[in-house]
């Protein structure tokens, strides 16, 4: 499998009370790799699959933390070095979550900085925050061509689902090439499932694994088989 979006870190704050303006409170902070398409492909380097992580990371010392963590998963990471690497905090206070996001130059990736090969695989999977700026909206549509040229399957997760209801489907009809295409999109009730999942860690219910919000990757039995 190939993926397609950001690699950033993740700043994970944990409160046992909400912050105070002006005053300073005790907290549990937690960081490291994180990115959706980076936790998929985590996710099936762990699990013993061929990964490949494609994006435009960060020639920073930030950069090379995240990308050695990444590929400490067994994980391929080609992909353009430019600019700064984004970095995503996230802080939890009384059973709430807010985050504030900086994708760096991850949104900055061009189709001309794409090669064929990284895409020669049997599923390319692509972050829906991958649709929502230029010039990596236009890097991702190329992505899916090259990528289907080598008769890959495509999937996508919908990501926030603020930009999609604010933008509507017209960056998802993009990626058909006809209108039966076989086109896999996360189902809400799945994506629900996994924000719940990482809104109890964040409330400290459940363990977090270092690369972004998610189950620990160690732990096989709660992954959930999807064959629909």
């Amino acid at each position: 499998m190939t993926t397609l979006g950001d690699l950033l870190l993740d700043v994970i704050v944990r409160l046992d009370d909400p912050l105070v303006p002006e005053d300073d409170r005790p907290a549990t902070t937690r960081a490291g790799a994180g990115g959706q398409a980076a936790n998929v492909a985590a996710w099936v380097g762990a699990l013993g699959g061929s990964a490949r992580f494609v994006g435009k990371r960060g020639a920073d010392a930030t950069g090379e933390l995240v990308t050695a963590e990444l590929r400490a998963h067994d994980v391929d990471v080609p992909g353009p070095v430019e600019g700064r690497t984004g970095i995503v905090v996230s802080i939890a206070a009384a059973g709430e979550r807010t985050m504030a996001s900086d994708r760096g130059s991850a949104p900055e990736l061009t189709a001309e900085e794409l090669e064929a090969g990284w895409f020669d695989c049997d599923v390319l999977h692509i972050s829906g925050y991958s649709l929502h700026r230029e010039t990596l909206a236009s890097a991702t549509t190329r992505a899916v061509e090259l990528a289907r040229a080598s008769g890959a399957r495509v999937s996508v997760d919908l990501s926030t689902w603020t930009d999609l209801a604010r933008r509507g489907v017209e960056p998802l009809e993009l990626l058909r090439r006809e209108p039966d295409d076989d086109f896999a999109v996360e189902h809400a009730d799945r994506r629900r499932h996994r924000a719940g999942v990482a809104h109890r860690a964040l409330r400290g219910e459940a363990d977090l694994d270092p690369l972004s919000c998610r189950e620990p990757m160690g732990d096989e039995r709660r992954l959930e088989r999807d064959d629909g």
